[in-house]
């Protein structure tokens, strides 16, 4: 066996993660797992969520079927300003101290669409979706939303168990100012080629997401790894492996400024093989205008913000910006 580095050697080993049942009727007790996966790593599987395999495996077939399409065809519905649609592969640089270009992946995203006389119609991450044309993809609007709508449910109902986490009501945050307007986003993910940490070249460059909590359903290709402790060094990376019937839930940095850095967002990655390989996350993130302030139940008299208050669409307008401006600069 050849010698390896130590990153080499850590990569090989494969994360054991917290599983919730989403069927417990005993809320609390979830809770309580729930506390201390994400005080762990920040990272837990959801079962019993009721979204469907069907529904699951028609929407990952739809989404081999757009990325399947010839480039100038997925060029017609190009992301916006709104970021709502097709983004071309290297689109987006996350890791721009250790990746030599974007990211070896291209997707679609797919948001939230309030009401068409509601306040947020207008604003940044709540204007009309933009869809493939349905006469080159039957079905796909039709799949994509009902799936869509399914992971918005499975994710609230998370939010109640983290809310008992927090030690806050069950129903904390399932408010309208909260949650009722949400920016959410589903995006279709497709990854290529074989990743070369020592080149700078990643499927997708170590992060954390933005979000309070994201939902990731992957085609069981492996490739996610997580890093527990972002504050180590040399960084600890582990494989997250896919399992059937299960969703892979993780913090967002909206999260951790939420909990006044109590639940703590976690760095990812993907590393490509050489396979193909197809994911679809869900990004929860709090509506449009939702204050991020430290959470009550984690404030004391000798525990101070660790962050400011700042509006959700705010700091979310913030950090996308931030991730392509990386680009413009390479």
């Amino acid at each position: 066996m050849e010698n390896k580095t130590e990153e080499e050697v850590s990569i090989i080993k494969v994360s054991s993660l917290t599983c919730i049942d989403l069927d417990n009727s005993d809320l609390h007790q979830s809770a309580v797992l729930l506390k201390q996966a994400c005080l762990d790593s920040g990272f837990f599987y959801v079962i019993n969520h009721g979204i469907s395999e069907e529904l699951k495996d028609e929407a990952f077939e739809h989404s081999k079927k757009f990325f399947a399409l010839p480039l100038e065809e997925k060029m017609k519905v190009l992301r916006n300003e709104k970021y709502r649609g097709y983004a071309p592969f290297h689109d987006s640089l996350l890791d721009p101290e250790n990746q030599v270009r974007g990211d070896y992946k291209e997707g679609f995203t797919i948001g939230f669409e309030g009401s068409k006389d509601g306040p947020h119609w207008d604003k940044p991450f709540h204007s009309p979706n933009i869809w493939p044309n349905p006469d080159v993809l039957p079905g796909w609007r039709e799949t994509m939303e009902k799936y869509y709508q399914e992971a918005l449910r499975v994710c609230k109902s998370i939010a109640k168990i983290m809310a008992l986490a927090l030690d806050l009501d069950v129903d904390y945050f399932n408010t309208p100012e909260m949650l009722g307007n949400p920016i959410a986003d589903m995006v279709l993910f497709h990854y290529e080629g074989k990743s070369d940490p020592s080149k700078g070249i990643y499927a997708c460059g170590a992060h954390s997401d933005f979000g309070m909590m994201s939902l990731l359903a992957t085609d069981g290709v492996m490739g996610l790894q997580i890093c527990k402790d972002k504050d180590v060094k040399p960084q600890k990376w582990e494989y997250t492996p896919s399992i059937k019937g299960a969703y892979i839930v993780n913090l967002g940095d909206l999260l951790e400024r939420w909990s006044n850095g109590y639940f703590k967002s976690t760095l990812h990655r993907v590393l490509g093989n050489g396979q193909d390989r197809y994911s679809i996350p869900f990004f929860l993130k709090p509506s449009h205008d939702c204050i991020i302030e430290c959470l009550p139940t984690c404030q004391s008299e000798n525990n101070l913000p660790k962050y400011p208050a700042i509006k959700c669409s705010t700091y979310i307008s913030q950090r996308y910006k931030a991730v392509h401006a990386h680009l413009k600069q390479t």
